[in-house]
């Protein structure tokens, strides 16, 4: 019997159309996502590719820092857990396995952003100490 080995490789285009510049994305800040905060099908895309069983975060999403936890969290003006206040954008479409709770990420906290292009509605807040992005 021979074995040999199989390499695979898949492509993915990241969908950076809600940067309105390059302005701020060199100083992105490493953060770690909550995942329980986040949608299935709506902030992300599970896997149907039994050869690749990861699930796909959207670029783009707006996140708040969770009080308690240190964790990130997904953006919600009506959250009372820290998560109402806007601390950046995910800058990169991150992969995650379908049993993991929490995955880091890129935060975008300064930069400008584009609301139309975003991948959920985000009305524009006004820039604080936290996060510095202004909104077209």
């Amino acid at each position: 019997m021979t074995v040999q080995p199989v390499t695979t490789t898949q492509s993915l285009t990241a969908d950076r159309s809600w940067l309105a510049s390059l302005h701020g994305t060199r100083d992105v800040d490493s953060i770690t996502l909550d995942l329980s905060t986040f949608v299935s099908g709506t902030h992300f895309m599970p896997s149907v590719d039994s050869n690749v069983p990861y699930s796909r975060l959207l670029s783009g999403l707006p996140v708040g820092k969770i009080t308690a936890s240190g964790l990130y969290g997904l953006y919600a003006t009506g959250a009372a857990d820290g998560r109402q206040n806007l601390a950046g954008f995910i800058f990169a479409e991150v992969l995650f396995a379908p049993a993991q709770t929490k995955v880091g990420a890129a935060l975008l906290w300064h930069g400008s952003v584009k609301t139309a292009k975003l991948p959920v509605a985000v009305a524009a807040v006004a820039p604080s100490a936290i996060c510095q992005i202004r909104f077209v």
